[in-house]
């Protein structure tokens, strides 16, 4: 299975050249801080002209339209995981867009309420696709002392052992890094510093069944 993965894109989806793959991940803040239903609408449009066979959406804290439960069925040329799961392939995801932020979308900012938040994440997940990246991994610049993941969802990682975790968020941690079990990528695609799209969705090659049938808990 090839999943292509993507994030904080920030109103300029239509800028980035999507690979072909089976799966495309996008892990939130595809708005900028935008409460507008037509940028919402722009976004699915987009999301319908892809050729992916699968397509999988999980907001982020600049996405606060979807707060509101009545537009999320404006998204309807993806699967929008809101602390919920989805089978594909016979491949288990779950997604969440909660960050640890006091401020934002989908802001839980005491460690108590996302312990156990993702306490709720199911043991079979195979692919985990939250907005946040997880305390010390691509949560930061590289070589940065500095970080700004979620430290309860980095202890979930020993409990779930996902095949694939994908997030965003932060923008500097862009890139990807095998962790015990895990593959973790962070998608985010916006460069804070040049202010555009000026990186490439990130594609991975699994053989993911294969992955899953070897897993031990």
């Amino acid at each position: 299975m090839r999943v292509i993965c993507l994030s904080d894109t920030h109103e300029l989806h239509r800028e980035v050249l999507v690979p072909d793959g089976d799966l495309l991940i996008h892990a939130g803040d595809f708005t900028f801080f935008s409460k507008r239903p037509s940028m919402l609408r722009d976004f699915n449009r987009w999301l319908g002209e892809l050729q992916h066979r699968h397509k999988v959406v999980v907001p982020g804290n600049h996405d606060y339209l979807l707060e509101n439960a009545s537009a999320r069925s404006l998204i309807t040329n993806a699967n929008l995981l809101m602390d919920s799961g989805a089978t594909i392939e016979g491949i288990h995801l779950w997604g969440s867009p909660a960050t640890l932020l006091p401020g934002g979308a989908f802001c839980r900012p005491h460690a108590s309420d996302r312990r156990s938040h993702w306490a709720r994440i199911p043991i079979d997940t195979d692919i985990l696709i939250t907005h946040s990246p997880a305390y010390g991994i691509l949560d930061g610049a590289p070589n940065s002392d500095q970080h700004e993941g979620d430290p309860e969802l980095l202890a979930a990682f020993e409990r779930v052992r996902p095949i694939l975790h994908v997030c965003g968020h932060v923008h500097e941690g862009y890139g990807s890094l095998w962790k015990k079990h895990t593959c973790h990528v962070n998608a985010a695609l916006l460069d804070q510093e040049l202010g555009g799209v000026e990186r490439n969705p990130i594609v991975m090659d699994f053989e993911l069944l294969r992955m899953k049938s070897q897993r031990n808990f």
